[in-house]
């Protein structure tokens, strides 16, 4: 098998564009991969594309990628259309990583793009989301939640707790169950989920492709607009445009290409949410997927110099530092409110800014972490840069079932592979 190798990325700003089309942010972001790893669109030999609201938003189904790439010029190659939520992104990346495995192919891409905002439809864009979980079982999974935290919630808020509120997706509910049940458990408190967003916040600030810029402190965070208790505006993702490509190569494409800035590919793995008790956290998909993914990758959280994590809200942070084996399980707050997570700190966690403040594209969302992350290990990531870095580690959930994501990915890469031209 192939060993694989990330020889080129690009992305667009992200941000509310009612004026860009899909086509538009794709080809922008496919322009800067290719460009990035000195490779032409008729090189490529097949694609993954990725999208997630452009069958509800814009009627667009079924072959959204042929409809993207094509109008850019695509020949022949095949394109597979990709969809698994907020980690379709992720997911085409892993599979286009393991047709390279599977000596199909030397020269591949995965792409990501969606445009969320669409300003005269506001009620549509958040009723959107709501294919993110089983239609069938919103209120199913939305009962237990509220039920497992509500020893947590003040009794000033209670009322604010409910289902199909006005303002904000289903999708902000679910993260604030989770919120405060892991309050309940281990007693995380707001506070701490405060400073995790301002610590994001201020990361994005060195992000030119950031969605926001301005930082916040602990204090403006939790003053601003509550969403649904304990989650203010600012500890949750905006609705955000973009989109973001990956070229991925062989050993062969990577001598071929003679790139001097290829970034190994140590492991990608995916998993499906099971069946769990709600306290069992070492049966989190998250969980699950960091150990596959380490497993494979021959490496261990003490091996990993950045981590980017899915905080769709500030909670995931939490949890996702305490799957990811950064801290003990219940000490995620106490971990970021240390410093450790902040750059220049043990293990950097979302330098771009994260969700929260850089944005979430939901299609592009994964794709746009393995850029940040190749930006950080090639050291080209200017103020923002971690130095020493050699290996990083990306979590990307995607969807809701029951008391977690519906489906995760976890990819561990590096170190920077230096080639010439064979």
């Amino acid at each position: 098998m192939s060993q694989v190798y990330v020889a080129g990325v690009g992305m667009t700003r992200l941000g509310k564009f009612p004026e860009r089309s899909v086509k538009d942010l794709v080809a922008e972001a496919v322009n800067a991969a290719l460009q990035d790893a000195g490779v032409a669109l008729a090189d490529i030999e097949s694609g993954w594309f990725s999208n997630a609201r452009q069958g509800q938003m814009e009627g667009q189904n079924s072959v959204r990628g042929q409809c993207a790439l094509r109008s850019m010029g695509w020949q022949t190659a095949p394109i597979i259309n990709v969809e698994n939520a907020c980690a379709g992104g992720s997911t085409g990346f892993n599979q286009a990583m393991t047709s390279i495995m599977a000596g199909q192919h030397d020269i591949v891409i995965a792409v990501g793009g969606d445009k969320q905002f669409f300003p005269d439809r506001p009620d549509d864009m958040f009723r959107a989301f709501n294919g993110g979980t089983d239609v069938y079982k919103v209120r199913d999974f939305f009962d237990p939640l509220v039920e497992l935290g509500r020893s947590a919630v003040p009794a000033s808020v209670l009322d604010d707790i409910q289902f199909g509120a006005p303002g904000r997706t289903f999708f902000m509910d679910l993260y604030a169950g989770m919120a405060r049940h892991h309050m309940a458990l281990y007693g995380t408190t707001q506070e701490q989920l405060a400073a995790i967003a301002a610590k994001n916040h201020g990361h994005s600030v060195h992000n030119e492709y950031a969605q926001y810029r301005k930082p916040m402190s602990a204090q403006e965070v939790l003053a601003d607009r509550q969403v649904v208790w304990p989650l203010t505006r600012a500890m949750c993702s905006p609705v955000s445009d973009g989109a973001a490509a990956v070229v991925l190569v062989s050993e062969a494409g990577r001598k071929r290409l003679g790139t001097r800035r290829a970034v190994r590919v140590a492991s990608s793995a995916i998993v499906t949410s099971s069946d769990r008790d709600p306290a069992d956290f070492d049966r989190h998909t998250g969980r699950i997927a960091a150990l596959k993914a380490y497993e494979k990758a021959g490496a261990g959280p003490e091996d990993m110099g950045i981590a980017e994590v899915h905080d769709a809200t500030s909670i995931a942070e939490v949890i996702q530092a305490e799957n990811l084996g950064f801290c003990p399980r219940g000490d995620g707050g106490p971990l970021a409110v240390s410093g450790a997570t902040t750059l220049g700190g043990r293990i950097p966690i979302n330098v771009s800014g994260g969700l929260v403040s850089k944005g979430h594209p939901v299609g592009a969302t994964g794709l746009i972490m393995v850029h940040d992350i190749v930006r950080q290990l090639r050291g080209e990531a200017g103020a923002a840069q971690v130095q020493g870095v050699r290996m990083g580690v990306v979590e990307n959930g995607g969807g809701f079932w029951g008391v977690e994501e519906a489906a995760t990915a976890v990819h561990v890469l590096g170190p920077l592979v230096s080639g010439a031209r064979a």
